[in-house]
């Protein structure tokens, strides 16, 4: 269905102008010269202590009789019932080491011995090996300076 084109009516079109003159107007607002310290660039993972969860526990016990006392603790704290949850059964389990924050990512690896031992005998062989080369090149130079000036030279390599 098509709709029927009205035709422009002056007082239309006299509403639509004094409206744009006594009405309000768009503003436009200038952007914030510098973001807010407050906003970071990347959102951060909120970690709580062991000891922080022992007392939002604690001030949780101590709310139960008090109607609407525990969801206005959760709402002030930022905190999911199930995270209150999951505190409770660590704590009844005595795991306060579940309590502490859980360091996410790859696991660091074990430091072995051996494999110090070992980078730190490689980079002695690599300064020795250098050792060697310049101590042959200085040599050889002294052997080909002896020749010009007439020493005869005995060679190792030769059998």
């Amino acid at each position: 269905m098509v709709m029927p084109r009205i035709p422009n009516d002056e007082t239309n079109s006299a509403a639509a102008g004094a409206a744009a003159e006594e009405g309000r107007r768009p503003t436009l607002v200038a952007a914030p010269a510098a973001a807010s310290p407050e906003l970071s660039d990347r959102p951060q993972r909120r970690n709580f202590g062991a000891k922080y969860k022992l007392q939002i526990l604690d001030e949780i016990d101590r709310a139960a009789g008090t109607p609407g006392a525990i969801g206005a603790i959760l709402r002030r704290e930022g905190i999911y019932s199930s995270s209150i949850t999951e505190w409770r059964r660590l704590r009844a389990t005595g795991a306060y080491e579940g309590l502490s924050p859980v360091k996410r990512g790859p696991k660091p690896m074990a430091s072995n011995p051996v494999s110090a031992e070992h980078a730190q005998l490689k980079r002695e062989h690599k300064r020795l090996q250098q050792r060697l080369e310049r101590a042959e090149a200085v040599i050889e130079i002294q052997k080909k300076v002896a020749r010009l000036i007439g020493f005869p030279i005995e060679d190792d390599e030769k059998p």
